[in-house]
């Protein structure tokens, strides 16, 4: 077995304490994770000639030391929970607390053959705007919820009030968004390309160029992976299961998937051509509905790889290329 030459570290995130490790070695670290704990864990790192760093994606409470390490030039890979549970059972490793997890975690940014470049960290604080937007969302969905079962006239009042007042709010703040995206011109013209497509609004363009960064540089397999809304097989021997859906960016997925609706129905020549399709063979409309939603991704990546806004009318199959 060749011998390692790049050395790696892992560390497992809380909320108050990092704690951090060295592929292959005894030495461990415990800090605070606070501005001066990050200064302690970058001349650490670099006294032990650490060059990649492995951390878990842990509600946020990752992004600052991220951000700081990839301002040092460390290479950085953020692991999804589920790829380092996985890790866990492959090794068979049982045992768990924040130590084994950090060496762990380090064990599995060793073992990793292709690293992804960083995602524009111009994008970092729109996404957490982006959060918050679709947060009200949800809250209005609650309060809608609540409206239908309520008798008391007073008390319709409050919850209609307070849905006016966060349909304002969730409007204000995609009008800031979409201004503060226009300051950086590549942005905006990326932007622009995603929101020319029929069937997507300007909030689900939005949700398309935060959540995926990416966009424009994957083949259409790879974006509808991404997009949570890449069917998979389900097969076993004789056994031939349905097709079904599964991981992939879950806020990413419900903004495609609620635009999918009007999209199919209204607002693109093609997707209602696709629906119809699907129904008359027998899918149900929320398979048709997916379907839709993957399309309408495809769609959007395509006319960013080109550069050239969307056409209701599909380019000749000669001049297709396999990102559309």
């Amino acid at each position: 077995m060749a011998k390692r030459t790049t050395i790696c570290a892992g560390i497992d995130t809380g909320k108050r304490k990092l704690d951090v490790a060295i592929d292959g070695s005894s030495k461990e670290l415990q800090i605070d994770n606070t501005v001066e704990g990050h200064k302690t864990l970058l001349d650490w790192l670099r006294r032990h000639r650490v060059k990649r760093i492995g951390i878990e994606a842990s509600g946020g409470y990752e992004q600052v030391v991220v951000a700081e390490l990839r301002r040092k030039r460390f290479v950085v890979v953020v692991f999804q929970p589920a790829q380092v549970r996985a890790y866990a059972k492959f090794q068979l490793q049982r045992a768990k607390n924040d130590k084994i997890d950090a060496a762990l975690i380090a064990t599995c940014t060793a073992a990793v053959k292709k690293i992804h470049a960083p995602p524009d960290a111009r994008l970092l604080p729109f996404a957490e705007q982006l959060t918050m937007m679709d947060q009200i969302k949800e809250d209005i969905a609650r309060f809608k919820n609540r409206l239908e079962t309520c008798r008391n006239p007073r008390l319709r009042q409050i919850w209609q009030e307070d849905i006016a007042r966060l349909e304002k709010r969730e409007k204000i703040e995609l009008k800031a968004l979409v201004a503060a995206i226009r300051e950086h011109r590549d942005l905006a013209e990326r932007l622009d390309l995603i929101y020319s497509v029929g069937g997507i609004g300007m909030p689900t363009a939005v949700a398309i160029l935060i959540r995926m960064p990416e966009i424009g540089q994957l083949t259409r397999e790879q974006a509808a992976a991404l997009g949570g809304l890449a069917p998979y097989d389900d097969d076993s021997g004789e056994y031939a299961g349905a097709r079904h859906i599964d991981g992939g960016r879950k806020r990413l997925r419900r903004a495609l998937y609620a635009a999918a609706l009007p999209a199919s129905f209204r607002w693109n020549p093609q997707l209602i051509a696709l629906y119809n399709r699907l129904i008359a063979a027998g899918k149900e409309h929320k398979r048709a509905l997916v379907a839709c939603a993957r399309k309408l991704l495809i769609f959007a990546n395509t006319v960013v790889a080109r550069g050239t806004p969307w056409q209701n009318q599909p380019p000749p199959r000669a001049a297709m290329t396999t990102t559309g």
